[in-house]
């Protein structure tokens, strides 16, 4: 028999079916029973499960959107803000605020915040600034990022550049050191480069480098003279052209040079002073100090490089120096007009009287032609810049052509031209008559 909370856990269908089944054996009825109680005590769990539901959609709040009891395993809406563990108060997670890109809820006020005495970036004014501090250049790094600023000034010419670029720097008390080392690099360049520095030290005074520092700069060039002329022994001369021009530009004072009257010792340091003294104590409108370096190579007006190239050629001729000629031309610094110095010097042998001037000339193109001074390119346009105005030439000069033949064969034979050039050579043919007899045709 079952009792009666079994037998109300039970429903008609398990009665029915113990009636019909009531001639069973005993092991059949123990099987049986076994299996009627662990279906009751999974309908008992059942039930039990549905009764929590039902308490806790009970005590919710009225007018408050409740969860669907019907949903999967009774979960809430996705969207829904309410905590899913069921242990939150129901409300919007950090009161609506905080969230991505938000600094905080609307109309929020934040507290001021006190400054920290033991901040590194303290201020007792109340007001912190920032500002980009760059370390001060040591002598090691001085020299390795100076160089490359006048090494590239040396190809644009632009003093603003630089002078962006040193504003940049901290220098410090090094800052003198900068002169130093242009003029030392000029030393070892060329004439351009040494016009190029003073030009940028007469930019550069009263804005980046003051006159104390120029002079100092100097001093110390003075005292580094017997190193300087291991490299450059013209250096006590071109040191004082520095001088002088930085004089006559003002970045050093006019009594810079009365600091050393009777106070020097080193015969290179004296030198050097002395030929400072000579040049601003010239007074002819000829010597200018703007110009004691000449104008570098592209820089030089035309008509000024033409009478430099016919001054030289001249002074050839009369001193008949090869190496002084060659010396000259190179200091031009202009190798892309050397063509202008073929062309002056064919245009003097055909002006001339006599072969003393013809054979110098071609000895002379000779040279600049072996040393690669004088290139085929410009050699060729010279000569053809002569062959273009033979026609004028021989207006003033009636054997012009019969002097260019023999010049140009002189310098094929010299190996200083090409064949191709020595056939381009324009020649006039001459027109002769027979005698009167013959009726004065021409003679063919």
């Amino acid at each position: 028999l079952l009792t009666g909370s079994e037998d109300r856990s039970y429903g008609s269908e398990d009665l029915n079916e113990l009636e019909v089944n009531g001639n069973w054996t005993p092991q059949e009825k123990a099987l049986h029973e076994a299996r009627l109680k662990a279906k009751a005590k999974r309908r008992l769990r059942k039930s039990s499960s549905r009764d929590s539901t039902r308490e806790s959609l009970s005590d919710s709040v009225s007018g408050e959107p409740t969860a669907d009891p019907h949903s999967p395993k009774g979960k809430t809406a996705v969207n829904d803000r309410k905590s899913r563990t069921g242990k939150g108060r129901g409300l919007p997670k950090k009161g609506g605020a905080g969230g991505k890109g938000v600094w905080g809820a609307a109309g929020m006020v934040y507290e001021v915040e006190e400054l920290d005495a033991n901040d590194p970036n303290y201020d007792e004014s109340g007001d912190t600034v920032y500002a980009t501090v760059v370390p001060e250049l040591d002598e090691r790094e001085l020299e390795k990022t100076i160089n490359p600023i006048v090494q590239e000034y040396f190809e644009h010419g632009d003093t603003k550049e630089v002078e962006m670029l040193l504003k940049e720097l901290n220098l410090g008390h090094h800052k003198y050191e900068f002169s130093s080392l242009a003029v030392s690099l000029s030393l070892e360049g060329k004439a351009s480069h040494r016009e190029l520095t003073s030009r940028l030290l007469s930019d550069l005074s009263g804005k980046v480098l003051s006159e104390s520092d120029m002079s100092r700069a100097f001093d110390k060039m003075l005292k580094e003279l017997p190193d300087l002329i291991l490299d450059t022994p013209e250096a006590p001369q071109m040191l004082g052209q520095f001088i002088a021009r930085a004089i006559a530009d003002h970045a050093i004072p006019m009594s810079f040079l009365d600091c050393y009257k009777g106070k020097v010792d080193c015969d290179h340091a004296r030198a050097a002073l002395d030929r400072a003294s000579v040049l601003l104590s010239m007074k002819r409108e000829i010597m200018r100090l703007d110009n004691v370096w000449g104008v570098g190579g592209g820089q030089r007006p035309v008509k000024h490089l033409i009478k430099e190239m016919n001054l030289l050629l001249k002074e050839y001729l009369v001193s008949g120096v090869l190496s002084e000629a060659e010396r000259c031309l190179r200091d031009l610094e202009v190798p892309h007009f050397h063509h202008e110095l073929v062309y002056e010097a064919v245009v003097m042998v055909l002006e001339s009287t006599g072969d003393a001037a013809l054979q110098m000339m071609v000895k002379l193109l000779k040279i600049f032609w072996k040393t690669g001074l004088i290139t085929l390119d410009q050699m060729n346009r010279g000569f053809q810049r002569v062959y273009d105005e033979l026609p004028e030439i021989s207006l003033d000069v009636p054997h012009a052509h019969s002097i260019m033949e023999t010049f140009v064969d002189l310098c094929y034979q010299e190996q200083v031209i090409t064949k191709q050039l020595r056939d381009s050579c324009p020649t006039r043919g001459r027109k002769r008559f027979v005698s009167e007899g013959d009726g004065g045709l021409v003679k063919s």
